[in-house]
């Protein structure tokens, strides 16, 4: 059975993981290549994008997909629809493997907006010391509020920086919430500005913040496709063994017909089809030549 994980985040990876362990299941991982350095995993990876709707349509047709996983950033919304779509189209069973949006607990200080444009804007007019953590992709809203020092995370270096007062840390998550609110105190950080992932792995950032009785600036998850959905890798691996091997069933049974419906109209090497339905030298579709009775062509004309 093939299986497609359009991944990038740790549910991916953890994912990756448990299909490695399974002889039965033939899994790539595929990455759209926006970070630089990918880790090395234990399935097939490729890198890069597909093309659309139609070269993912190509791709899961071409590759005998049986069921796609869609693992893919919270945020990564084009790629989400994209699959979706794709799914539709070719019958491929899809399920989304995405984690749960983080919630306000008391003590929380969070305003939510929309996009990254009103995440900027509600940063405020006056200037602040700002820890922003919405990804390298992300940072050209914030050229609008050129006003605050920017303290930009990110785990690879952005390609251009059009913001007058920022210095960027390189790091990759986990990050622990010790670590974080040192982090918030060192640089004198006045509000946090990120998207809301959810997950653990950089939810520690949300309780320094807490800690230290900062405002947190957090863009809301985009709406997903409506599609099957789990939040763990186990989950996933759930519907895989379920959905994925009956779809497997059904693309073996349609090959078998195929080939039985081959065998019994076998074609000749000059295009004629025997014993049945013999096409004659002259072209008429019966061993005498007389035209077909219904409709007074000649078969196979």
């Amino acid at each position: 059975m093939r299986i497609l994980v359009l991944g990038g985040t740790s549910e991916a990876t953890a994912l990756a993981a448990l299909l490695a362990r399974r002889r039965d299941l033939d899994a790539v991982l595929s990455y759209a290549g926006r970070t630089a350095e990918l880790k090395r995993q234990p399935v097939a990876t490729r890198v890069g994008g597909f093309g659309g709707v139609d070269g993912l349509v190509g791709y899961l047709t071409e590759h005998g997909v049986d069921v796609v996983v869609d693992a893919t950033h919270p945020f990564a919304e084009q790629m989400s629809r994209h699959a979706a779509e794709a799914a539709a189209r070719t019958g491929v069973p899809l399920v989304a493997l995405t984690r749960a949006a983080w919630t306000p607990v008391p003590g929380d200080r969070w305003v939510e907006v929309e996009s990254l444009d009103a995440a900027a804007t509600a940063i405020g007019a006056k200037p602040r010391r700002v820890l922003l953590t919405v990804g390298r992709l992300g940072l050209k809203a914030f050229e609008a509020a050129p006003q605050h020092h920017y303290l930009i995370r990110s785990i690879d270096p952005p390609d251009e920086l059009g913001l007058p007062n920022a210095h960027v840390i390189l790091d990759r998550p986990p990050f622990d919430a010790g670590a974080e609110e040192a982090l918030m105190r060192s640089e004198r950080i006045q509000v946090l500005v990120t998207k809301n992932s959810g997950g653990k792995a950089t939810s520690g950032k949300l309780a320094a913040a807490r800690a230290l009785g900062l405002p947190v600036v957090i863009v809301r998850q985009p709406a997903r496709p409506d599609v099957p959905t789990v939040r763990d890798p186990a989950a996933a691996m759930r519907f895989i063994d379920t959905t994925g091997v009956a779809r497997a069933a059904e693309r073996a049974r349609d090959r078998a017909e195929a080939e039985a419906a081959a065998a019994d109209h076998p074609v000749s090497p000059d295009g004629a089809v025997s014993p049945e339905g013999a096409v004659s030298p002259d072209g008429a579709g019966s061993p005498d030549g007389t035209p077909d009775p219904d409709t007074g062509a000649d078969r196979g004309v």
